[in-house]
């Protein structure tokens, strides 16, 4: 993530949204028996003293949540409510303990209250996934049942909880983005484009700018109305200092691990370095503006290359490989739901490269390569009336798309009718369970998670000793 210029005079608020606008009181208002600090996740645990809103309505800041992301999340849970309610019966309180000594002409009834094992919520620990889980369950659920939910921290963007450390995995996570570099060395002419508009748009960009930063910092320019850029032109001694100071150029890189805190408020701090970033007026000092046909450019150019990436042998393989400790998780929480256990919703607000890895696990080749902002991704669980068999089915962003996955294609999924000329795909959950018992690493030429992951060690020759 690099920090963007001039992001302090984006509006990234939601304007006119009525739902917004009542998640923002509701939060405002909540207080605890011990504080009466509102905003704030008052919970013990990981997220406790965590926002639940950005700092400022129309704020934009490096790695966070958004008012525009909060108003999707809660739309997103509007969709989920009205899918799901009535099969949940999530409005629907139950007895509470009646304790044994409790004496006899005691006309003390129990209190209804909500079971709190139905329904289990991950989060990475990052404000902007905890954010958007509070969000989105505020419109899915009433709201005192909200005041129950337990959140439980996710130690990686993979959620691959004991089955992470992978040698394997990050060796071609490294193949797959020296591939990226050579196909963006054969368009040499789409390279200076990103290059000179990541130095346009960028702060301490480093020296070879990577495309999908370029492409990540024009979507926030995009998605929120505001101009594109212009350059200033550099003063020849600032140049020339360039070129004699080894430290000129600060990279910021993120680590593939994702685990850096990026959860500061340092508003103020964003402010301070973009002084001198406002937009130009005098000709003079402009060097050029970023154009559409450019912005144009790198959007065709980086959704050619993710193209390529999401179809390629490397990323199926890493995509099974940081997908399976998740996979594991989601089939052994299928086996309780079918087993009669209490569970009936578990929410994983993950990123765009969990869900990235958990498609490409599943064989799944999604149209957009990239994955939109506050997409979903649901497998939800169904058992037939008739002979009582279990099946699953998986729906991307509203798209049934369970017939394309691996496993699941080519006859060996259930049409069923849902009505009004509806028609879902099923896929018999023995089918998810053999493939990650037995068929999960066939790719990789290995039967278990361990030994996927080993990396071949090259035999060297000393030729000293011949």
């Amino acid at each position: 993530m690099s920090h963007l210029r001039g992001i302090h005079k984006i509006d990234c608020d939601q304007d006119g949204d009525p739902l917004l606008n009542k998640y923002r009181s509701f939060v405002q208002n909540l207080t605890t028996a011990t504080s009466t600090t509102s905003g704030l996740w008052q919970k013990l645990g990981n997220f406790h003293g965590f926002p639940l809103l950005p700092p400022t309505n129309k704020a934009c800041l490096l790695g966070q949540l958004t008012s525009k992301g909060v108003s999707q999340m809660l739309k997103i849970g509007e969709i989920v409510r009205n899918a799901y309610m009535s099969h949940l019966n999530f409005y629907q309180k139950t007895a509470s303990y009646i304790p044994l000594n409790r004496p006899s002409n005691s006309s003390t009834e129990p209190t209804p209250m909500y079971d709190t094992d139905e329904i289990i919520i991950y989060s990475t620990r990052y404000r902007r996934t905890f954010q958007s889980a509070m969000a989105l369950m505020y419109a899915f659920l009433p709201p005192d049942r909200w005041h129950t939910l337990q959140i439980l921290e996710a130690h990686s963007y993979n959620f691959c909880f004991s089955d992470c450390a992978c040698q394997k995995a990050d060796q071609l996570q490294t193949s797959i983005e020296k591939t990226r570099n050579t196909q963006m060395g054969q368009h040499p002419a789409v390279n200076a484009i990103v290059q000179w508009i990541g130095n346009s748009i960028l702060q301490n960009s480093s020296p070879v700018v990577n495309a999908l930063d370029v492409r990540d910092a024009i979507l926030t320019l995009v998605c929120h109305d505001a101009p594109l850029p212009c350059r200033s032109k550099r003063p020849i001694n600032e140049e020339e200092n360039d070129d004699n100071d080894d430290n000129s150029n600060v990279s910021s890189t993120v680590s593939d691990t994702d685990v850096i805190n990026i959860d500061q408020d340092d508003v103020s701090s964003v402010q301070s370095e973009d002084v001198g970033d406002d937009i130009l007026e005098d000709e003079s000092t402009v060097e050029g503006c970023v154009d559409q046909s450019q912005v144009d450019t790198v959007m065709s150019f980086t959704r050619y290359q993710g193209a390529k990436d999401v179809r390629s042998k490397n990323t199926r393989d890493l995509g099974l490989l940081r997908a399976y400790g998740l996979m594991r998780q989601m089939m052994s929480f299928m086996l309780r739901m079918i087993s009669g256990d209490k569970v009936k919703f578990i929410l994983y607000s993950a990123h765009d490269r969990t869900i990235q890895n958990l498609a490409s696990a599943l064989g799944i080749f999604l149209d957009v390569p990239f994955i939109p902002y506050a997409t979903r991704m649901n497998l939800e669980v169904y058992k037939s009336e008739k002979d009582t068999q279990f099946y699953f089915r998986v729906v991307y962003n509203g798209a049934d798309i369970t017939n394309q996955i691996s496993f699941c294609e080519g006859g060996r999924s259930l049409r069923v009718n849902r009505g009004r000329a509806s028609k879902a795909d099923l896929c018999p959950i023995e089918n998810i369970i053999r493939f990650i018992h037995d068929d999960y690493f066939q790719n990789l030429n290995a039967t278990n998670f361990k030994d996927a992951c080993q990396v071949e060690k090259r035999e060297y020759f000393n030729l000293n000793n011949y």
